[in-house]
């Protein structure tokens, strides 16, 4: 099984990549802001719903890919690394957008808000590719069963994503409200935000899969 330090590392990663605005962060946000903190928590357990699909699919495909051609560690890692560079340069570029403005959208019934946040989450690109060229970093057949600590993975992401998801549904009218009145704090974020994803790339290929 995995250890204590890779969790940490790889929860780190995952914080880092929840904390880079995409789909499910904007439309969880965008929800709590134009219909209401219960609107934004509805939203984000039909994204929760949709992270469990995603394992599961990646991680069946991992365990049977993983087993059958043995340098596929090296191909996905390298694909994770240019990955994280492509999210740092994301962060970097000029002009990067925040998922806290305020959106007028239409109200809709906590059903159709969990069905709309689970589709959201089940079409993200960002969610597959995390868990394609990710999970293999921290898989050690030698260890054991694969599959096992796949969705070891998973439960840490899903943790770490909802979580902080929640925070900022709860918090999105106080944090909008911040980051209107402080444009350098949220330039300061992106630019340290695109530093350490970049160092991660740099790390993730330069560590080879032993």
């Amino acid at each position: 099984m995995l250890t204590l330090a890779e969790i940490a590392l790889f929860a780190l990663t995952a914080l880092l990549l929840v904390l880079t605005p995409g789909p499910n962060m904007i439309y969880c946000v965008s929800r709590a802001l134009s219909q209401g903190r219960a609107a934004g928590l509805v939203s984000l357990a039909g994204v929760l719903l949709g992270f469990i699909v995603h394992i599961v699919a990646a991680t069946v495909g991992l365990t049977a890919v993983l087993h059958a051609v043995p340098f596929a560690f090296d191909a996905l890692r390298l694909a994770g690394a240019a990955y994280l560079l492509w999210l740092a340069w994301d962060a970097l570029r000029p002009g990067g957008a925040s998922p806290f403005v305020t959106r007028a959208l239409p109200i809709h019934a906590p059903a159709r808000l969990f069905r709309m946040g689970f589709v959201t989450n089940l079409l993200n690109p960002k969610v597959a590719i995390f868990y394609l060229s990710f999970f293999p970093q921290f898989l050690h057949p030698e260890r054991g069963s694969v599959l096992a600590q796949a969705l070891q993975l998973g439960a840490v992401q899903i943790v770490v994503s909802g979580s902080v998801n929640a925070l900022l549904v709860l918090g999105a009218a106080r944090i909008s409200a911040f980051l209107a009145r402080s444009r350098g704090w949220l330039a300061a974020q992106r630019y340290l935000m695109g530093t350490i994803l970049g160092a991660l790339a740099l790390r993730m290929a330069l560590t080879e899969q032993k």
